[in-house]
């Protein structure tokens, strides 16, 4: 992990060994329950359209009702947005969770007991108003909460659990459908809907707030007792609670400069102008990379390659969301290592690629009837998907919020999720017309249009890797060696200053001098050592400090070294000393 400035101050043995980090795992799991519900409500509405008995109970509902009943929630979320950063913000990240889900509540409650058309779509508008809160905090809370060095996974799991809701939809629905000549068919899977929700809105005050929400309201030291508490092992005084603390304090000095955070600040400067032109083509990528015909309209994908059994399609619709899952989390654990820009240029080029030859085969199907070609069409919706997961899925809400600094963080998040819905309702009100028009060929715009996304990714992505939450949002602002942070991290890193060095004591000279380090050193104010190959900025007088610790570092940094030294060396629960 390319973390000079603290890779030598987090827990360096196994995360479940540390009891803070478990706790705040648990949290956080909490927090990912908004992307299971939904996905649970995604694949639902999906998984419905392939119970006879919800098709038969509604009137076989298609063309323009179909795509209203289908994006009436994301018109919902589209109203809720601009009041959603503004309870995040304003009432804090559980707050916000709480709000949304009481109001998914209320919407479950009525698309269960709908008795027509008009009662269902209502209830999903009520749901996507509800989602909007809820979606929009508990990314926050996730990456705001979660530990340093588990940040980049745990955020690209956050997106990847939408897949958990999905399977668990598609295979409910897989097996309720069999339940003849009733409504509980499809109510049964509207009803199981309600348990994410409810299980937010009455453990949610369990966890802890964002430390980083809370020092922006000036409750500093309820802040650094959640740092400590979760972060410290219990520890408020920890090397790293102090660091994480000071760097928050000084990204919000920095943000305040600016004043009041208004939506024109989304585009007041050219650093967020550079991030609202990446974080609306997220959006719009992430719904118009051809994904949003399968995700919405399985049942008219598969019957365009002849596959009409009610039975099969909610099994391939079952399996895939497995499969889905399964390719999802493995990026996400693999996110630190290879990097962002890596896995979006790799995954918008595999998706261009298997989405020609979908086109060609469902063409071929359509010209020929041959059960080969259709059959073939089927796999080719599992890789493209496998080359989908390794990016959208994980690294959407990752990557859009590692990018925002804190001021803007939830307007930004905000901007994002208001373009996402507009491109749902696109896909879901114009991909059935579409697909009944134009068949396979409506899959052509979607190979021009992932073109477009390759070439914008590669000349506007950034990479992200290895920074810390404050450093990265950084990124987008121009020339980095005027950022405190990353200065900070360049001193850390060993740039050659004037500086208080570690030297050994006299009967050690000669070992120094030969570049031999002695197991112990003495911190001496001022004293040089050129050859000495480790040494520590502190200014403690003559104290004792590891060789293997030590490392030449500047003034800048010297005040966050002396209170390592002090914990790692001097504490009483230090063995050696």
């Amino acid at each position: 992990m390319d973390w000079p400035a603290v890779a030598n101050l987090v827990e360096q043995r196994p995360w479940y060994k540390n009891r803070g980090i478990v706790m705040v795992n648990l949290c956080v799991l909490l927090a990912l329950l908004t992307s299971f519900t939904n996905g649970f409500d995604g694949s639902m509405v999906n998984g419905l359209q392939l119970v006879e008995q919800w098709q038969d109970y509604f009137h076989d509902p298609s063309g323009p009702t179909l795509g209203l009943m289908t994006s009436v929630q994301n018109i919902g979320g589209l109203v809720a947005l601009p009041f959603a950063p503004l309870i995040t913000d304003g009432l804090g990240r559980r707050k916000a969770i709480f709000i949304g889900g009481f109001l998914m509540l209320n919407g479950v409650a009525l698309q269960s007991q709908a008795h027509n058309i008009v009662q269902f779509i209502s209830a999903r508008a009520l749901l996507g108003f509800g989602m909007a809160f809820s979606v929009n905090a508990a990314p926050l809370l996730v990456t705001e909460l979660a530990y340093p060095t588990q940040r980049g996974s745990i955020t690209a799991i956050y997106n990847s659990t939408w897949y958990v809701g999905s399977i668990f939809s598609a295979w409910i629905t897989f097996g309720t459908f069999r339940i003849a000549n009733s409504t509980w068919a499809w109510r049964i899977p509207s009803i199981l809907q309600a348990i994410p929700s409810l299980l937010q809105c009455v453990l949610i005050w369990f966890c802890p707030e964002s430390p980083r929400w809370l020092a922006s309201k000036g409750r500093d030291e309820e802040a650094k007792e959640v740092l400590g508490k979760y972060h410290g092992d219990g520890d408020s005084y920890h090397p790293l609670v102090d660091y994480e603390y000071k760097e928050i304090r000084q990204a919000l000095a920095i943000e305040e400069q600016f004043g009041h955070v208004s939506w024109w600040s989304l585009v007041a400067t050219p650093g967020n102008r550079r991030r609202m032109r990446v974080i609306i083509a997220l959006g719009f990528f992430s719904q118009w990379s051809g994904n949003g015909l399968v995700s919405y309209y399985m049942n008219l994908i598969l019957e365009t390659v002849g596959i009409e059994e009610a039975g099969t399609k909610t099994m391939i619709n079952g399996i895939l969301q497995v499969f889905n899952f399964g390719m999802a989390i493995t990026s996400a654990l693999f996110v630190e290592r290879i990097g962002r820009r890596r896995l979006f240029l790799i995954s918008n080029s595999g998706m261009l690629l298997v989405f020609i030859g979908w086109t060609i085969t469902s063409a071929l199907f359509e010209e020929t009837h041959s059960k080969i070609a259709g059959n073939f069409t089927i796999v080719i919706i599992f890789l493209y998907y496998a080359f989908y997961d390794i990016a959208w899925t994980p690294l959407l809400v990752a990557y859009c919020i590692e990018i925002l600094p804190f001021r803007i963080r939830a307007k930004g998040f905000a901007v994002m999720s208001f373009t996402i819905s507009l491109a749902l309702i696109f896909n879901q009100y114009v991909n059935p017309i579409a697909l009944t028009k134009l068949g396979w060929k409506y899959y052509i715009f979607y190979v021009g249009w992932l073109a477009f996304e390759l070439v914008f990714v590669f000349v506007y992505f950034r990479e992200t890797r290895g920074k810390t939450l404050e450093q990265t949002a950084m990124l987008f602002d121009g020339d980095t060696a005027k950022d405190p942070f990353f200065m900070m991290e360049a001193d850390v890193a060993g740039h050659q200053r004037q500086s208080h060095k570690v030297v050994p004591p006299p009967s050690d000279r000669h070992n120094c001098e030969h570049g031999l380090a002695s197991p112990h050193a003495y911190v001496r104010n001022g004293s040089q050592c050129h050859n000495y190959p480790e040494a520590v900025a502190v200014k403690l007088g003559r104290r004792p400090a590891t060789a293997s610790t030590a490392q030449t570092v500047t003034t800048a940094a010297s005040e966050f070294y002396e209170m390592k030294v002090r914990y790692e060396y001097l504490s009483p629960h230090n063995e050696k000393y």
